[in-house]
């Protein structure tokens, strides 16, 4: 590895894309880091993880009937309220 080389250089597939260069340390570390964060974010595609988990479905409960709304089982007042006229 020599430091003296450019980090990226020109792609030699006649293009005129530039690509990472192996021969220079930090192209090198780019290289490697670039492939294990596309393997990290493939593995959590697949595992269907991470920011890829499928959103929770909302849990599944009967539909209320009218027993469960008839003033019966509302809870009452605590003491009654009548009106009382002033003597």
């Amino acid at each position: 590895m020599n430091s003296d080389e450019p980090v990226f250089k020109k792609s030699r597939w006649g293009t005129n894309r530039y690509v990472y260069n192996a021969n220079n340390p930090v192209g090198l570390a780019l290289i490697v880091i670039s492939t294990v964060l596309c393997l990290g974010m493939l593995l959590l595609m697949e595992n269907r993880a991470g920011p890829f988990a499928p959103t929770p479905e909302p849990t599944w409960y009967p539909a209320p009937t009218e027993e469960a709304w008839s003033p019966t089982l509302l809870p009452q007042e605590p003491y009654e309220t009548e009106t009382t006229t002033a003597p």
